[in-house]
C-alpha cells in the first residue's frame, strides 16, 4: 500500500519532528532500514569510524546546541560501544538520545547470536532505557526520549529497536506526537525572601557559576547580579566562559586537585550563591571544607545531598529569573567586604604571562596555554581532553563566552575531543575549532580524522606530547613519590596525520608554536600539531600553591 511505511521510516519522521538534523553512527545488519530511511530524509547521517566516536559527537552537539544529539548503532558490540559517550553525557548533564538495534522479538526469549541485555546495560547511565517492543510505540517513545533528555537536568536516553520491529509495516494513523517544551517556573517568593535575608547578612559572599548556568544561557543574568551587588564570581571547569574571565569580578575556575588561587575567594566566603552548579562537576569539599558556609542553591532542580553542600535555601526555577529576583530582593543598599578577587586575577595573569615568555623546550604547559589563547578568537572553540593538560587549560585558559572551552568534568572521559571537534564544527561552522589532547587520549579515537576530512570539517588537533599518561604520573608523584607503568611509545604524529591526508606539524622550539597554530587555524583542512610538553613543572606548581595562604602573598 502506498500509504504504508516501516517503523524505521516512522522513527525517522519522529526524529525530524523533534528537530534532529544529524545522526552520528555506524550501520549494522540489523538497522539497515533505519539508515536507509535517514538517507531518504533531510537528516544528515554522519558515518563515523567507531561507535564511541559517534556517541561523543552526539554529546558535543547536544552540549553546544542544547538540543539532544542523536547517535545510532547496531546491536551487541556496536551498541555497547555507544555506552561510554552515553554515560559521559549523563554525568555532564548533556542531552543525548542513543538508538541501537536489538535482536528480533522472535528470538529475544532464548540464547541467540549477538544478544545481550542492552536495556539493563544502559539503565544505570541514562535517565531512561527501554525496548521498543512494538511498532505502535515509536511516536510515544521517541517523544518521551527527547522530553526526558532535554528537560530538568538533561542527560542521556537509550532506546533499543528489535530488528523485526524496525522492519514491520505501520499504518498512516501512526504519526509523531506534538512537541511540548516545558519552561522553568519563577522561584518561590518566600524562598527568594529567605535567600535575600541570608545574603543581606553576609560579609564575603561568592557566586559560583556551574554548567547549569551555561546550559540555561544565564550569562547575562550572572553579570547583572554580580555588578548590582558587587559579588565576585568563580566558575566550574564545565561552566568556563559563562562569566567572562576578563571581568573585574571574575575569580577564575575552581576544581583543581589542589588548593588553587581561586579557592581563596571561597576560604573567605560566608555565603555561596551557587548558580547551576552540580555536584558531579567537583567535590564541594573543595570550597566548603568545614561544611559551615551557607549555600543558596539556584537551579532548575533541587541539589543532591552532600555534607559539604548543605543548602540553606534553594531557589528552584529559571536560573536567570531567580538571580534577578534575588538581586531585587536584596536591594541596592547592601555593602560587602572587598573580595580579594583582584589579587587572585593578578596571580593567574602573572602565571600566564610567565608562560608566554618561557622559551624552554619541550614547552612549558603555561606557554602552550598562552599561545593557544593568542591564536583563537574570543568566540572560537577549544575542546580540552582529560589528562594533565586539562588541569593547565582549566586553570589558565581565559574564557569569555559559554561553550567556547569545553571540558568533560562529570565522568572526565579520555578521548572525546577528536570526535567532539567534528560535532563542534557542525554545530557552529563559523567558529574555529581546536582540540587540545594528550598523546594518550589522541590515539584512542584518532581514526575520526578520516571522518573529519570526509565531512570537510576543518579543525586543529594540538597534541601535548609527553610519551606518558601524564596526569597519572603527576598523581603518583604526589601520592607515592614516584610513578610506574605510565610511559609508552608514540608513532611519528606528522607521518600519521599525513597518512590520512591531513596536514602534520612538529614543534621543535617554543617560538614555533604560535605561528604554527595560526597557520593551521587558517587552513581549510584538518591539521595535527605534535607539541612536546615539559611536565616537570607540575611539581613546581604544586609547591608554589602550597606556599600561598589566605593573604595571597
Amino acid at each position: 500500500m502506498a500509504d504504508q511505511r516501516s517503523t524505521a521510516h516512522l522513527i525517522v519522521e519522529c526524529l525530524a519532528h523533534e528537530g534532529v538534523t544529524h545522526v552520528f553512527g555506524i550501520p549494522g545488519e540489523e538497522n539497515i532500514r533505519l539508515v536507509e530511511a535517514l538517507s531518504e530524509s533531510d537528516i544528515t547521517y554522519v558515518l563515523t569510524r567507531h561507535e564511541q566516536g559517534a556517541s561523543f559527537m552526539a554529546e558535543t552537539y547536544g552540549r553546544i546546541t542544547g538540543r539532544a544529539g542523536v547517535c545510532s548503532a547496531t546491536l551487541g558490540p556496536g551498541a555497547i560501544n555507544l555506552l561510554l559517550g552515553t554515560a559521559d553525557a549523563t554525568t555532564n548533564s548533556t542531552p543525548l538520545v542513543a538508538l541501537s538495534a536489538q535482536v528480533g522479538m522472535n528470538r529475544s526469549y532464548k540464547e541467540s547470536h549477538q544478544s545481550v541485555d542492552l536495556v539493563h546495560m544502559f539503565e544505570p547511565v541514562t535517565k531512561w532505557s527501554a525496548l521498543m517492543a512494538t511498532p505502535g510505540a515509536a511516536p510515544e517513545m521517541i517523544r518521551k526520549a527527547f522530553k526526558l533528555a532535554q528537560t530538568e537536568r538533561p542527560g542521556a536516553v537509550y532506546l533499543a529497536v528489535p530488528e523485526d520491529v524496525e522492519e514491520a509495516e505501520v499504518g498512516p494513523e501512526l504519526v509523531p506526537l506534538p512537541v511540548n517544551t516545558p519552561r522553568a517556573d519563577d522561584p518561590s517568593d518566600a524562598q527568594v525572601a529567605r535567600a535575600a535575608e541570608i545574603l543581606r547578612g553576609a560579609r564575603n559572599p561568592v557566586l559560583l557559576a556551574g554548567h547549569g548556568a551555561a546550559r540555561s544561557q544565564a550569562g547575562a543574568a550572572l553579570l547583572r547580579f554580580a555588578e548590582r551587588l558587587d559579588v565576585p564570581v568563580a566558575t566550574t571547569f564545565n561552566g568556563k566562559g559563562v562569566f567572562p574571565d576578563d571581568h573585574r569580578l571574575a575569580l577564575g575556575a575552581v576544581g583543581f586537585m589542589r588548593h588553587d588561587y581561586v579557592n581563596f575567594g571561597f576560604d573567605r566566603a560566608d555565603v555561596i550563591v551557587s548558580a547551576g552548579y552540580e555536584l558531579q562537576e567537583f567535590d564541594p569539599v573543595r570550597i566548603n571544607p568545614r561544611g559551615d558556609t551557607k549555600i543558596i542553591h539556584v537551579h532548575r532542580f533541587p541539589a543532591e545531598v552532600d555534607a559539604h553542600y548543605d543548602v540553606a535555601v534553594g531557589l528552584n526555577g529559571d536560573i536567570s529569573r531567580s538571580l534577578d529576583a534575588l538581586a531585587d530582593a536584596v536591594g541596592p543598599d547592601v555593602s560587602f567586604a572587598p573580595s580579594g578577587g583582584e589579587r587572585i586575577r593578578e596571580l593567574l595573569s602573572a602565571e600566564l604571562d610567565r608562560g608566554r615568555t618561557d622559551d624552554r623546550f619541550p614547552l612549558a604547559p603555561a606557554r602552550i596555554v598562552a599561545d593557544t589563547r593568542a591564536a583563537l578568537r574570543r568566540d572560537d572553540i577549544a575542546l580540552v581532553d582529560t589528562g594533565a593538560l586539562k588541569m593547565w587549560m582549566a586553570r589558565l585558559y581565559p574564557t569569555y563566552e559559554p561553550n567556547t572551552c569545553l571540558i568533560s568534568n562529570g565522568l572526565s572521559t579520555m578521548a572525546w575531543t577528536v570526535p567532539g571537534g567534528i560535532a563542534a564544527k557542525i554545530a557552529r561552522p563559523e567558529a574555529k575549532v581546536l582540540v587540545a589532547t594528550g598523546d594518550g587520549a589522541f590515539l584512542m579515537n584518532s581514526q575520526e580524522i578520516e571522518t573529519a576530512l570526509r565531512l570537510r570539517t576543518p579543525m586543529v588537533i594540538l597534541i601535548w606530547v609527553d610519551d606518558a599518561y601524564g596526569l597519572i604520573s603527576w598523581k603518583m608523584d604526589l601520592e607515592i613519590g614516584h610513578n610506574v607503568d605510565t610511559a609508552f611509545g608514540n608513532p611519528d604524529f606528522v607521518a600519521y596525520a599525513q597518512s590520512f591526508g591531513a596536514t602534520g606539524y612538529r614543534i621543535t622550539a617554543a617560538d614555533e608554536l604560535l605561528p604554527t597554530l595560526r597557520t593551521a587555524l587558517a587552513a581549510d583542512t584538518v591539521s595535527v600539531i605534535a607539541c612536546p610538553v615539559d611536565y616537570s613543572v607540575n611539581s613546581e606548581l604544586i609547591a608554589s600553591l602550597g606556599e600561598l595562604d589566605e593573604t595571597l602573598s
